[in-house]
Parts: C-alpha cells; sequence; structure tokens
C-alpha cells in the first residue's frame, strides 16, 4: 500500500478501499476523556473513509468531566450507523480499561481500536479488517514503524523521545510476546473478538496494545503501515502521571508469571539486608546487645521489604485483605524463615554431614523458595468472597451502567 493510501485524504478514500471478505463487520472501540472538540470531525471521517458494504458500528467509552458525551449523542444523529455511548462513572483502569470495556460491548467479528483525537485516519479501518481476514491474523497494528508509516504527529523532540524509549523498553522486556510487532504503543489496531478475552485484561493507563499482546498472545499478528496525524483539538493526555502508570504497567506484565515474580522478590529482599545492617549498627552503637539489636534490626528489613513488594510486585493484590493483616502476615512469614533456617542448617550438618557453607547456601535457597510460597498463597492471593472481590466486581458492573444507543434516522450498517 502506498504511503497516500494512510494519509486519511476523502478524496482519495475510493481508491483505499480493499477487499473484505463477509462476514466482515467491525466495532469501532474509541475510549474518549474530554475530548468533545474532536468527536464531530472524527465520526465524519469515519462516514467518509468506511465503505457502506462494511457493516460498521462505533463505540465510545467515555470518562470525560466535560460535555463529550452530549456532543457524541448530538453528531450521532448524523452518522449513517449506530452509534453507542457507554459513559463510566468509576474509570477504572484509565483508557486502557476504556478500551476493555468496549471489547466487552462489542458484538462484531472484528474490533477495531482507535483513539477520539483523530490522530488515527479512520481511511484505515477497511485495510486493517481486510489484512486480518486475508493473513488469518488474530491482531492488526498499524504501526509507524515500519515501511510507508511515520509518527509526524508526535509533537516536539520530547514526545518522539519518550516515543522511542518506551517502545525499545518494552520491546528488550518481552521479545517474544512482542515478536512481528514493531510498534507495541500504537493505540490503533484491529483485534479478532475471539482472539481477545475480556477478563484477563488487567489495564493501568492507556497502552493496550501491550496489555493485548502479553495477556491475549494472539497467534498471528499483521501490521499495517500509518502516518500518525496532527491532534485535531483539544490537548494530549500523555503527561508525566500517565508515564509512570505505564511504568508500573510494565512492571506488572513483566512480573505476570511466578519465575518473574519470584526474581523480582529476591532482587526486593536482597535490599533489605541494607536497613537491617543500619538498623543493626545503630542499635549496638546506643548500647544493645547484639542478640535482641539482631532480632530488632531484622524487623527494618522486613517493613522495608514489604513497602516495595506492595508498591512493585503485589500492587494489584492489595485489595484482597487490609494493610495491617498483610503486613502481620508477611512479618509472620519473614521471621518464620529466620528461625527455620537455623535448625535446617543443623540438620544438614548433622544427619546429611555437608560442610558449613554449602549447608547455609542450600538453607538460604530453600526458605527463601518456602518464603516466596508463602507470601503469595497467605498473604496476596484472592479469598472467594472477599470484599476485595466484591468490590472489584461492583466496579465493573457500575462502570457499565451509563450506556446510551444512539441510531440516526438513515438506515443503520450494522450487521
Amino acid at each position: 500500500m502506498s504511503q497516500d493510501h494512510v494519509l486519511g485524504d476523502p478524496a482519495r478514500v475510493p481508491r483505499v478501499t480493499a477487499e473484505v471478505p463477509e462476514p466482515g463487520a467491525v466495532t469501532i472501540v474509541v475510549p474518549t476523556f474530554n475530548e468533545s472538540g474532536n468527536v464531530r470531525q472524527l465520526l465524519r471521517q469515519i462516514t467518509e473513509a468506511v465503505p457502506a458494504r462494511l457493516p460498521c458500528e462505533v463505540v465510545f467509552v467515555d470518562d470525560s468531566t466535560d460535555d463529550t458525551p452530549d456532543v457524541i449523542r448530538a453528531a450521532a444523529r448524523d452518522c449513517p450507523y449506530p452509534v453507542t455511548v457507554v459513559h463510566r462513572d468509576e474509570p477504572a483502569g484509565g483508557l486502557g480499561g476504556a478500551v476493555v470495556e468496549g471489547i466487552r460491548t462489542a458484538g462484531s467479528d472484528w474490533i477495531v481500536v482507535m483513539d477520539g483525537d483523530c490522530q488515527h485516519p479512520p481511511s484505515l479501518v477497511p485495510e486493517l479488517v481486510a489484512t486480518g481476514e486475508r493473513t488469518g491474523a488474530g491482531l492488526v497494528v498499524a504501526s509507524r514503524y515500519i515501511e510507508g508509516g511515520s509518527r509526524a504527529g508526535l509533537a516536539g523532540g520530547y514526545r518522539v523521545a519518550v516515543s522511542r524509549l518506551a517502545t525499545w523498553l518494552t520491546k528488550s522486556l518481552f521479545p517474544r510476546r512482542l515478536h512481528g510487532i514493531s510498534d507495541p504503543m500504537s493505540g490503533f489496531f484491529a483485534i479478532r473478538r475471539s482472539a481477545v478475552t475480556a477478563e484477563i485484561l488487567k489495564p493501568l493507563g492507556y497502552k493496550i496494545l501491550l496489555e493485548l499482546a502479553v495477556r491475549s498472545r494472539p497467534r498471528r499478528v499483521s501490521e499495517v503501515p500509518f502516518v500518525f496525524q496532527d491532534r485535531y483539538a483539544g490537548e494530549s493526555k500523555s503527561t508525566a502521571r500517565e508515564g509512570l502508570r505505564f511504568l508500573r504497567h510494565l512492571g506488572g506484565l513483566r512480573t505476570a508469571s511466578p519465575v518473574a515474580r519470584m526474581a523480582v522478590f529476591g532482587l526486593i529482599g536482597a535490599t533489605g539486608f541494607l536497613p537491617n545492617l543500619l538498623g543493626l549498627w545503630g542499635l549496638t552503637t546506643a548500647g544493645m546487645h547484639y542478640v535482641p539489636a539482631e532480632v530488632v534490626a531484622n524487623q527494618f528489613g522486613v517493613a522495608w521489604n514489604f513497602l516495595l513488594i506492595e508498591r512493585l510486585l503485589f500492587r494489584d493484590r492489595r485489595h484482597f485483605r487490609r494493610w495491617w493483616d498483610r503486613l502481620g502476615r508477611f512479618a509472620l512469614l519473614a521471621n518464620a524463615d529466620l528461625l527455620l533456617r537455623i535448625p535446617l542448617i543443623a540438620l544438614l550438618v548433622g544427619r546429611f554431614d555437608m560442610e558449613a557453607l554449602p549447608a547455609t547456601a542450600l538453607a538460604l535457597v530453600t526458605t527463601f523458595v518456602l518464603r516466596f510460597i508463602g507470601t503469595e498463597a497467605l498473604v496476596y492471593l484472592p479469598r472467594r468472597g472477599t470484599r476485595g472481590d466484591r468490590e472489584e466486581s461492583g466496579t465493573a458492573r457500575e462502570s457499565r451502567v451509563n450506556e446510551t444507543s444512539v441510531t440516526s434516522s438513515s438506515e443503520g450498517r450494522a450487521a
């Protein structure tokens, strides 16, 4: 496809019409947050770009605090296809959570996700669906980083640098799962409804493609080049706060497997030696005997490790128990580790004739593995029917209650 085909020029739309085998119904999911200045233009572009033979519906999932939902409803009256507005009172998961809500709402074979700021050209929607049908892909990504694509709409060198760094970081952390995806930061893609299970997704922020690719693992991925357009109206949602949420999301994805969580658990545990030693030095300097000083100093290390594990490793599981319950259980396991290690070393040396050094190393590894398993099972695993489970399901229900479907007076095109 030539670069002309991805610029979104309405005068050239007849030339970009792609062959889409039937059935090719598509739901376009647009997450919005205060985009009232963009939605009329976006719906106009979709109307001009999507051919009449492609059954289409548009689902806006809105977290706005302005009049965006009202503007969408008014603009939808002039559209030849069904338009649905799902306004979430509780914006769980940010714009990524809005996309997941849209996936739950969608009823078509294909779901196309795009931003509401007109930086993603709707003229590419038929090409995304056609590419997926032609190649048998479960996910088709509109990429700025393959031949024919461009990130021209990124404002300023700072955003370009941040985009490059984020792309490099994500591909470095997930080389296998992101194989074949040159633009994991893209917010413009098509996915088969059968290739994604909304219930397994845990978005945080606005980079939902990364979440889909890592957790859903579609069997085949294709890419289509696109030129990132200038924002039509409003301000970018890419803030420093969103950047921090993105980094936390990366950490959560990277530690999703038990092996990765164990590795991070071990690294965090190693950092606990510093507050432990500092506490021991301070207490013995103050005149405390070294034995009780060691017991007290160990609690400094336990508290340090607990804070890091809460923030970096099990952040999304904290709501399953109250904080004091988590702290008490964690401290009990950490101190039990110390009490278990000494008799285990004595057993290995006395019963199995091991040298003291290898016996100590084996005991450290054994108690570490047991402490990790105990921490997951006794501190952070959800319990059936807990308060956290009820709150989480209640939030999900709340986010779906305000749904309005608007269909124009002309004949709708949805399948």
